[in-house]
């Protein structure tokens, strides 16, 4: 399984599924990949691994922290495993400029309704696909996960306002518009 293979299936995921939980596009790719050859399957939790090590950026994580009120390590991982199942252009643009967040519709939904954005299942998509497709567990063997170093230019604290207003505008206007709202 290719990049490509991966995104055209959470596209299909997408689009057979109705509005929800994020964890239904999960849940609905997992099935489709599940229909898949095993060694197929096996593949894309590299390809899921690959994803996220390129999403490993300190401006969407300083993103996913004003989204979601605070992130910790596991909390950025969920809030990608989120990202990826917007699907592909929604991941290329967060990638590009995260501050372009701020006018995704589940975004402004969040900053209105004081939600969090995550997904922890789309993290196991692979996991969960391989385990049906099989009855076994996704051979360790199959991926390997390598971050690579944040950058060190972001290296703040995420609780400052004032920073986080001149990195990320549109999303500091948006959050800060919503608590000063009452959101």
């Amino acid at each position: 399984m290719d990049k490509q293979t991966f995104w055209q299936l959470i596209e299909t995921a997408r689009a057979e599924t109705t509005a929800g939980t994020d964890d239904v596009v999960a849940q609905r790719a997992a099935e489709l990949l599940a229909a898949r050859p095993q060694t197929e399957i096996a593949a894309a939790q590299q390809v899921l691994w690959d994803l996220l090590a390129e999403s490993y950026r300190s401006p969407l994580w300083a993103a996913a922290y004003m989204i979601n009120g605070g992130c910790s390590d596991d909390g950025f991982d969920y809030f990608r495993g989120w990202l990826l199942t917007q699907g592909r252009a929604v991941f290329d643009a967060a990638l590009a400029d995260p501050d372009s967040l701020a006018e995704h519709p589940a975004v402004r939904e969040a900053a209105a309704e004081g939600l969090e954005l995550w997904d922890e299942e789309a993290l196991s998509i692979a996991w969960s696909a391989y385990e049906s497709a099989t009855g076994r567990e996704l051979p360790a063997e199959s991926f390997t996960i390598s971050y690579p170093p944040l950058d060190p230019s972001w290296d703040f604290d995420f609780d400052d306002a004032a920073e986080l207003a001149t990195r990320l505008p549109r999303l500091s206007a948006l959050f800060d518009a919503q608590v000063g709202a009452g959101g």
